[in-house]
């Protein structure tokens, strides 16, 4: 049998394996500005956004990815309409109902990061239910950041460790990276390769700050209704092409 972690494609063959990001993440901007360039309702720029995500989740399971990181729903988003929270919270319900059967198909695992506060019960139970039915699954990793904010997530890896200290669990001075990372919602996840940014922005919006020190930046001024394979397997040609030092020299 073949190990998908290694799986080939003709559209990359010319890329080695060993040159390819294992784990990429994707900050998903544009899909308001999609719609509304076309006279449409921000809500359908959501809808058409869908279609990228399950264009781009079976294809980062196909090439063998380790991890695929989605930005789905950052904590500051809650300030927008509520119309288009409630659409946005309806199309993940639907999201994770609809995808069950391709989740176990191409035996991926869905992780699900951020906080619950806010997000409606029937969502999360949803969320749940997927979330425990692909947890034996042994393919890539599809990690969802929902209501998901990297400064708060550091805020609470350092309550949790301050709880620690406080109860005399812990000595300060064994604190390092390492610990700090196990505290964070990613803890167990490898640090991203490779992340993705569309519609042009330059800039994190508070997506994975700790994880992404090292990860190579992509962008496209193409919105994500717009992200195709091409752009994704673009994506994946310039990081193979990258001479990433983590600091040092080149050998």
């Amino acid at each position: 049998m073949t190990d998908p972690a290694i799986a080939t494609d003709d559209r990359l063959a010319d890329v080695p394996l060993a040159r390819r990001p294992r784990h990429v993440a994707v900050i998903m901007d544009g899909n308001g500005r999609w719609a509304q360039r076309r006279d449409l309702p921000r809500i359908e720029g959501h809808r058409r956004g869908v279609a990228s995500v399950r264009r781009t989740v079976e294809e980062g399971a196909r090439l063998g990815l380790t991890q695929l990181s989605l930005y789905c729903l950052s904590s500051e988003n809650w300030k927008r309409p509520q119309r288009e929270l409630d659409f946005l919270m309806h199309l993940l319900e639907q999201y994770m109902i609809e995808e069950r059967t391709t989740i176990m198909q191409q035996n991926i695992t869905v992780s699900v990061i951020g906080r619950r506060e806010g997000i409606p019960e029937a969502t999360l139970a949803e969320m749940d239910r997927t979330v425990e039915m692909s947890a034996a699954n042994t393919g890539m990793r599809l990690c969802l950041a929902i209501n998901y904010g990297a400064r708060g997530e550091l805020v609470d890896a350092v309550r949790a460790i301050a709880a620690e200290v406080q109860q005399g669990k812990l000595d300060p001075a064994t604190i390092d990276e390492a610990l700090v990372s196990s505290k964070l919602y990613t803890a167990g996840m490898p640090d991203p390769d490779l992340l993705i940014r569309t519609a042009g922005e330059m800039r994190i919006s508070n997506f994975l700050l700790w994880q992404i020190s090292y990860a190579e930046l992509w962008v496209t001024e193409k919105c994500w209704p717009e992200f195709e394979l091409d752009d994704f397997h673009q994506s994946i040609r310039s990081f193979a092409a990258r001479d990433r030092r983590f600091g040092g020299l080149a050998s």
